[in-house]
């Protein structure tokens, strides 16, 4: 193999590895499916989003995708307590917002 070829074989494989992959025939074709989700805890502070990506939407991992308060998108498993606490936390804090804004 030539010299310049593994450099550049190596990074494909991992750009394609953290890349999401594209939901085929689901719901919304435009929206992205996580690969694998995260078993340690985000912690609920850096949080400011979620939203689930599940079978039902066409994907092969049921996931939570928390979006970070720095825009990064984190995928979670959806039956871990600590992710339903986040979801929890995320809103109530929406329905104090609202009540406040009207």
């Amino acid at each position: 193999m030539a010299p310049g070829v593994t450099p550049l074989l190596v990074f494909s494989l991992l750009f394609l590895w953290t890349s999401p992959a594209p939901v085929l025939g689901g719901a919304n074709d435009a929206e992205d499916c996580c690969l694998s989700v995260t078993q340690r805890p985000i912690p609920g502070n850096i949080v400011r989003a979620f939203r689930y990506l599940l079978i039902k939407d066409g994907c092969r991992v049921p996931a939570v995708v928390f979006t970070t308060l720095r825009g990064y998108q984190l995928c979670a498993p959806p039956d871990q307590p600590w992710v339903e606490r986040i979801i929890r936390r995320l809103k109530r804090f929406s329905a104090k917002s609202k009540r406040h804004s009207s």
